[in-house]
């Protein structure tokens, strides 16, 4: 697939989308908030990076601008706060191809990373390779239609499709848990394939998977689509930046239109996520 990047601005959101050319334009929303709960801050717009394709090279360039953005410094797992930089959860365990099975909420990130783990509709979370996928949800098609962006494995909550992060100052394990807010967030996707349809209502539009960025005090920041490309085994990339300004306390994804297990296809949309990415998270003033 050839790309092509593009610099779009959305005047009517005050945004500025950096994205690679889709059939299909996702559909983002953007709550401002310039006195509340920031007095002292005006509300800065994010940025937006997106990409849709069939292969990792499809949104490679994309996710590499989004990273720098963020902070050239990836901090890795020191269980100790930086000042800037950004980090990332592959999944993958150094390479392993062992299916991890995980309960409600997932802590093993909020020492190392700062960012923890919950999801309101389902029972865990599992980080897999497709054919280890293919086996927990016992459904042999998940083998072939889903692609690692970073190899191995992939992740999913189990018997839902909604996964919360939450950030937090990273600490040595043991010490004391400390809120904190991020930059930005972004995360790479595995086979959406409806970017409006049957799917989640937003606005007068639907589609299968979102992400929605919220503050500190709950108040919901911002809102997106996550771009669609047709066919098993493509790959979608979702970020914002919002310059100088942690403002993102937590993040809500909803990955699909169906929980794991049924097959994909028809009405039924079955997503997976891989890598996030996120900016250095910084206690709450």
């Amino acid at each position: 697939m050839k790309t092509k990047l593009l610099l779009t601005i959305g005047a009517a959101l005050g945004l500025l989308s950096v994205m690679v050319s889709l059939p299909v334009r996702p559909v983002a929303t953007a709550q401002v908030y310039p006195s509340y709960p920031y007095p002292s801050k005006d509300f800065v717009p994010p940025i937006v990076f997106q990409a849709a394709g069939p292969t990792v090279a499809s949104i490679q360039t994309v996710v590499d601008a989004y990273r720098a953005a963020l902070g050239e410094l990836n901090n890795g797992i020191p269980p100790e706060p930086f000042t800037s930089g950004r980090r990332e959860i592959g999944w993958d365990g150094g390479g392993s191809t062992n299916t991890a099975v995980a309960g409600n909420p997932l802590t093993d990130f909020q020492s190392s990373r700062g960012a923890l783990f919950t999801t309101p509709d389902g029972a865990g979370f599992v980080q897999a390779t497709p054919e280890g996928l293919a086996g927990q949800f016992n459904n042999p098609t998940y083998g072939a239609i889903f692609t690692a962006f970073s190899p191995k494995r992939l992740f999913s909550a189990i018997g839902g499709k909604i996964t919360d992060t939450t950030f937090f100052v990273p600490v040595a394990p043991g010490g004391v848990n400390i809120p904190a807010t991020v930059t930005g967030f972004g995360a790479v996707f595995t086979d959406v394939d409806q970017p409006h349809g049957n799917g989640i209502k937003h606005g007068n539009r639907r589609a299968s998977t979102l992400i929605e960025y919220y503050g500190a005090y709950g108040e919901l920041l911002f809102s997106s689509f996550v771009p669609a490309s047709q066919g098993d085994g493509s790959l979608s990339f979702l970020g914002i930046v919002v310059p100088g300004d942690a403002r993102i306390a937590r993040v809500r994804i909803t990955s699909g239109n169906v929980a794991p297990g049924p097959d994909d296809g028809g009405r039924q949309d079955i997503v997976m996520m891989d890598d996030f990415i996120y900016g250095e998270p910084q206690r709450i003033p």
